[in-house]
């Protein structure tokens, strides 16, 4: 129960985002993007190190005595998923400046059901009818809010890519600390988009505002939920994880309409409506079917 409660959280903090991201619409994207990163590695690396010493050095231990097998396929991991968020990060940011804000919005309408796939293909995570049965109401929620804008849903479908490949990844049996092996991909990520800092103008008044919204924005908003993140998938199938990515579109197109008072199309309602329902009808057939093999197994203890 505690890692989906994790789950839970992680993503209802995402689904406020607007709420410090709009004081600062005046603020280049990049510029944000660049100051968050920064703030949250130094962030980071200090929790680790200081409030985590213990299980940062034990990661570091084990590190020093894995096979050389293990020792590259979890360097691998690391890197991959450092570049996995890097990526979304840059590529997020990049569709909300020049392509539109829709298509972030459905990105995370799509990646819930990229990461069902990898999970399904790789993982060999299994879904039952339930569950089939709301990916399937996802997937036409995603069609239904993507019609007429073919283009928003190439570029969604790259930054949806990009997460589900990094949820799929900390899906893994090496046993580091979750919190050492967040503090690698947000350094590694922030080393790869250092050169940002080279098209933004220094010159750019930024006020004490803009430093907390952004301090605000790197600790509670990026370290925070991916942590969640992390610990949910310890307990947590990828694709349970992932589907409950669905509530950040949700509560963020509710705060839009019901807080920011920004006009909806009936397309809208319909594919946020498909999509709440998908959410239900997942996690029920989730909990049904994980009580049903608890009955089974107390019923049978043999089996």
């Amino acid at each position: 129960m505690k890692h989906y409660l994790s789950a839970l959280i992680g993503f209802t903090i995402w689904g406020t985002f607007a709420l410090v991201l709009r004081p600062l619409a005046g603020y280049p994207a990049l510029d944000i993007l660049i100051h968050r990163v920064i703030i949250a590695s130094v962030s980071i690396v200090f929790a680790c190190f200081i409030f985590r010493k213990r299980q940062t050095l034990a990661s570091i231990d084990y590190i020093r005595n894995a096979t050389r097998e293990q020792r590259w396929r979890l360097l691998v991991n690391l890197l991959l998923s450092a570049v996995m968020l890097g990526l979304n990060w840059y590529i997020f940011i990049y569709v909300m400046n020049a392509v539109s804000v829709n298509a972030t919005s459905l990105a995370y309408l799509i990646c819930p059901i990229l990461t069902t796939v990898l999970a399904r293909v790789f993982l060999h995570e299994k879904l039952n009818k339930g569950q089939w049965t709301a990916v399937v109401l996802s997937g036409v929620s995603c069609v239904i809010l993507a019609y007429g804008h073919f283009l928003d849903l190439i570029y969604s479908m790259t930054i949806a890519l990009t997460y589900a490949i990094y949820l799929v990844l900390q899906k893994n049996s090496f046993k580091i600390d979750g919190f050492f092996a967040l503090t690698i991909h947000i350094v590694v990520s922030t080393l790869l988009l250092l050169p940002i800092l080279a098209v933004i103008d220094p010159a750019l008044p930024r006020t004490n505002t803009f430093y907390v919204l952004v301090a605000v924005i790197a600790v509670g908003y990026t370290i925070v939920p991916l942590f969640l993140n992390i610990y949910a998938l310890k307990g947590l199938d990828s694709s349970i994880v992932a589907t409950l990515l669905n509530l950040n579109p949700i509560i963020s197109f509710l705060l839009a309409v019901c807080y920011y008072k920004e006009p909806i199309n009936i397309f809208q309602i319909a594919g946020f409506g498909l999509v709440f329902i998908a959410v239900v009808i997942f996690n029920v057939a989730y909990l049904f079917g994980k009580r049903r093999n608890s009955v089974r197994i107390y019923t049978h203890p043999d089996a």
